[in-house]
């Protein structure tokens, strides 16, 4: 009804078509709430897709696929809208209109971080507060965790030293959040990931040593003034340093 109307109107002029996203972007906002939603959708799908109700919704319309097929569309065209945007560009260099495509790629592309991320945070259990609390979730990964309590016992501290953990990382604007990730057996829904939450870090108490001796993909994130002291390798230097910038940016 709206944005369908809107690039139509651009069929002439294809140079505008990132302005047209643009306008929107705002709207798009709503495939983060609808993916969030699709598990609960599919879920309800299984209990009730044989019922009359459905069969006679379907034969009235004459559609030719069932309800499931029609609430996976928005699902997979949030991660069409990149691809297209991507060929556009690839054909507009230096044209009228580029740099907006270029301005709704990289929106979109952050449309669908945010839809991931979002996926992976409403799959966390056992956290007694409220995640909207600790403001934007910011980034969400998987590493190997060493600690180091000052408090701790030595023999903990010395097996610490060589065995990791794999814990899964929630940055927040607030906090640091630690999971640990369980596969679930399952179809669908019940077959996507959950993260038990473990413990959090308040960010206004933790500081962070961008390098670590012997290693480029391990940081350090320290707490109360080196009091908890958790060594952090992440799968890639890449990923480390995405990771560094992002900490550094809430710390300062």
């Amino acid at each position: 009804r709206i944005f369908l109307r809107e690039l139509e109107t651009y069929v002439e002029y294809p140079e505008l078509v990132g302005r047209c996203f643009l306008d929107q972007m705002e709207d798009f906002q709503i495939y983060e709430k609808y993916c969030q939603n699709k598990p609960r959708s599919e879920s309800l799908w299984r209990q009730f897709s044989d019922s009359v109700f459905f069969q006679e919704c379907q034969r009235k319309l004459d559609h030719k696929l069932s309800l499931d097929s029609y609430l996976l569309k928005p699902v997979q065209r949030i991660t069409k809208y990149q691809l297209l945007l991507k060929e556009m560009l690839k054909y507009s260099k230096n044209c009228e209109g580029a740099e907006d495509l270029q301005e709704a790629l990289t929106s979109i592309l952050g449309i669908l971080k945010a839809v991931n991320d979002s996926m992976h945070q409403i799959a966390i259990t056992g956290y007694d507060g409220n995640l909207n609390e600790l403001g934007k979730l910011l980034m969400q990964g998987s590493f190997n965790v060493w600690t180091d309590h000052k408090k701790g016992h030595t023999k903990v501290k010395d097996l610490a030293r060589f065995k990791p953990m794999q814990r899964h990382l929630f940055l927040h604007e607030k906090a640091v959040l630690f999971c640990k990730k369980r596969e679930e057996n399952g179809e669908g829904y019940e077959k996507a990931p959950s993260y038990s939450y473990k413990h959090s870090l308040n960010m206004a108490a933790v500081g962070i040593t961008e390098n670590v001796k012997g290693d480029p993909k391990k940081f350090e994130i320290w707490y109360n003034a080196r009091e908890e002291v958790y060594i952090i390798q992440a799968p890639t230097p890449e990923v480390k340093a995405t990771w560094v910038n992002e900490i550094r940016k809430v710390l300062t």
